[in-house]
C-alpha cells in the first residue's frame, strides 16, 4: 500500500495507489468515508475499470474469443502510477500490461484524477484506446459513506421526484424481475431489509444529483453524476455505510450474450481516442 494525501482548509483525502482507491475523507476532522474493516468489508471506494458489475460465468467474447473479467474489473486490485501531484489534486495512471491483455484485448491508458475545491472533491475516469480497433468498456465509482449510527436514520434525497423499481440480482445477474421501492417522491428512507438479497439496482433513474442525509442530524454528503447511466445502492445489512454508486454499465441479464460489443450499457471507445467521465462529492 502506497498512499497519497490531498488536502485543503476543509478536507484531508487519502488515497491508495493500488486501485487508486481514496481511503479516507476527513471533514473538519471528521472522518466521513467508511474505514475499510475487513471483518466487514475491506472496500472503501473501489474503482470499477474496465466493467461494472459481473458478467455471464465471468466472461465476455469478442472477434471469436473468449476473456475471463472478475466482477468489478481488474482496475481495483491494480497498481497506479502517480503522473502528477499537487496539495489539492493528482492523476494516477493505469496501463494495459500482460496481464491485463489476458483479460481484457485493449490496449490502453486509464487515467483516475482526483480535485479538491473547498468541501467537493471531483473524481474523474479517463480512458484511451491505444489499440487498433474499437474498445468495449464501462466505468463507475463504488465509495463507501460512513453511517456510524446504521443506515436507516439516513435518507436519500432526489432532486427530482422520482418512481424507482430495482432490478433484482440472482448473483452477480440480473433476474429480469424488479422491485418497487419508491413512488412519486424525492425521498428514499433506507431500511436494512433492501440489501438482504444485494444491491438495489436503479436503471430508470431520472435525477443526477443525490443526497445522503441523517434524519436526525442533517449530516449528509451529495453526489453529481451527471453523464451516468446508471446508479445504485449497496451495503451489508447493519454495517455502518452505505455506498452511492454511479455506473456507466450495468450488471447483464442472465440470458445474455457474452459477445462485449452486445452488452447493455456497454460503451464504445473508437481507436485514439478518449472518454472521460466525471462525478462530484459535496460534504
Amino acid at each position: 500500500m502506497r498512499m497519497i494525501t490531498l488536502k485543503n482548509s476543509m478536507m484531508t483525502v487519502d488515497i491508495d495507489t493500488n486501485g487508486a482507491e481514496i481511503r479516507r475523507i476527513t471533514v473538519n476532522g471528521e472522518d466521513r468515508l467508511w474505514n475499510g474493516d475487513p471483518a466487514v468489508w475491506h472496500g472503501t471506494a473501489p474503482v470499477l475499470f474496465p466493467m461494472c458489475g459481473g458478467l455471464r460465468d465471468d466472461k465476455f467474447t469478442h472477434d471469436g474469443k473468449e476473456y475471463h473479467l472478475a466482477k468489478h474489473g481488474f482496475a481495483k486490485k491494480m497498481n497506479f502510477e502517480v503522473e502528477s501531484k499537487t496539495e489539492t489534486a493528482a492523476v494516477l495512471l493505469l496501463k494495459s500490461n500482460e496481464e491485463t491483455l489476458k483479460q481484457f484485448p485493449w490496449e490502453f491508458e486509464f487515467r483516475v484524477k482526483f480535485a479538491l475545491d473547498c468541501g467537493r472533491i471531483a473524481v474523474t475516469y479517463d480512458v484511451k484506446n491505444l489499440s487498433d480497433d474499437t474498445m468495449y468498456m464501462s466505468c463507475g465509482a463504488h465509495e463507501a459513506y460512513a453511517c456510524p449510527e446504521g443506515i436507516e436514520q439516513y435518507d436519500v434525497i432526489f432532486e427530482r421526484e422520482e418512481t424507482l423499481n430495482a432490478w433484482n440480482l440472482n448473483g452477480n445477474l440480473l433476474d429480469g424481475t424488479v422491485t418497487p421501492v419508491l413512488k412519486e417522491s424525492r425521498v428514499l428512507p433506507l431500511y436494512n431489509r433492501y440489501f438482504d438479497v444485494d444491491a438495489l439496482v436503479f436503471k430508470d433513474i431520472k435525477s443526477r444529483f443525490v443526497t445522503l442525509r441523517n434524519r436526525v442530524t442533517g449530516k449528509s454528503v451529495s453526489l453529481d453524476f451527471t453523464g451516468f447511466e446508471y446508479f445504485l445502492l449497496w451495503t451489508k445489512p447493519g454495517a455502518g455505510y452505505v455506498c452511492l454508486e454511479p455506473w456507466n454499465g450495468i450488471t447483464p441479464l442472465e440470458n445474455s450474450s457474452y459477445e462485449l460489443s452486445e452488452k447493455e450499457g456497454i460503451t464504445s471507445v473508437e481507436p485514439g481516442c478518449s472518454y472521460a467521465l466525471t462525478h462530484k462529492i459535496y460534504f
